[in-house]
């Protein structure tokens, strides 16, 4: 068996317990959690497995969503918990969560055989409070960086007409559509660049390959506040928070430790143009399919496959 790595849990299978996937270079469908040789709980259910995410903890410790091609399984309270779908393909593999919100956002898949790709309209809301998944249609399709989380948990999704959505995941609803860069369509080969979705803090980053820019959303007020050009074409993205470290040989001459004038002025200036920067690790991060096991903190063979 090949073993991929795993991701440590506080609670739920106890200190020290690890949430890791089992299966080999053709296929996958066990999810286990173990403490050393021991396994803890553990499900078969789980075909394809691909994408992890965690939700808002329970008193027991934390709970963990895993993406599956027959529904998700969600792990909470020790137990593995198998979310009902309509059909025998119903894909999730790309989940995004929020630390305080019991509700994981996914994408949602229905054709096997779709060429060169599949290009959802849907996203799935799983609700980790009862092991159970709501669907909500964009009307406009969608692509795996498309995903990400807002500063109060709400579901924010990059759809091809270059338009935000954001949801309320509670009432699987869209409560905005704020339009945000150029429309675009996911490339028939997936490896080749396209629009990505990352947030800091209140600020939502959405690059524009085919622009070459960034472009800088409000969440809060729904508004775009800032637009970027950039050197080349953006492939993947990460942000940061925080201030650079200043070293004392960057300090004028005369600038005791008090002086923090010029270090609050960096901060600013990184929050608002260092955030964008290439993380040449992610694409195999999220596209799991590629490497056994597809939770979202591994590394992957060469090859490629479904996202």
């Amino acid at each position: 068996m090949h073993e991929v790595p795993e991701r440590e849990l506080s609670g739920g299978g106890g200190p020290g317990s690890l949430f890791t996937t089992q299966g080999t270079e053709e296929s996958r469908s066990v999810v286990q959690v173990r403490r050393g040789s021991k396994v803890l709980a553990q499900t078969s259910n789980c075909p394809g497995s691909h994408g992890e995410a965690t939700a808002a903890p329970t008193a027991r410790g934390d709970v963990v969503v895993m993406g599956c091609e027959n529904g998700p399984v969600v792990f909470r309270d020790g137990t593995f918990h198998k979310v009902p779908v309509k059909g025998s393909y119903a894909r999730t593999g790309n989940l995004a969560g929020h630390d305080r919100s019991p509700i994981v956002l996914g994408d949602h898949k229905v054709d096997k055989d779709a060429e060169p790709v599949e290009r959802p309209t849907r996203v799935s809301l799983v609700d980790t409070r009862t092991a159970t998944a709501k669907l909500v249609d964009l009307g406009s399709a969608y692509w795996f960086r498309s995903l990400a989380r807002g500063p109060r948990g709400e579901g924010l999704v990059l759809t091809y007409d270059g338009r935000l959505r954001v949801i309320d995941v509670e009432k699987g609803e869209v409560t905005a559509s704020i339009p945000v860069i150029s429309p675009w369509k996911e490339k028939d080969d997936w490896q080749e660049p396209g629009p990505a979705v990352k947030v800091a803090g209140d600020r939502a980053y959405v690059t524009d390959a085919e622009k070459r820019s960034v472009t800088v959303v409000d969440v809060p007020s729904r508004t775009v506040v800032a637009r970027y050009g950039l050197p080349a074409t953006p492939v993947e993205i990460a942000v940061t928070t925080g201030r650079p470290q200043e070293s004392a040989a960057a300090k004028p001459e005369g600038a005791g430790h008090g002086d923090t004038h010029g270090h609050g002025h960096a901060h600013d200036h990184a929050h608002e143009h260092g955030d964008a920067h290439d993380h040449d690790t992610e694409g195999a991060h999220e596209h799991g399919d590629a490497h056994d096991g597809g939770a979202s903190h591994g590394t992957a063979p060469t090859g490629t496959s479904r996202r």
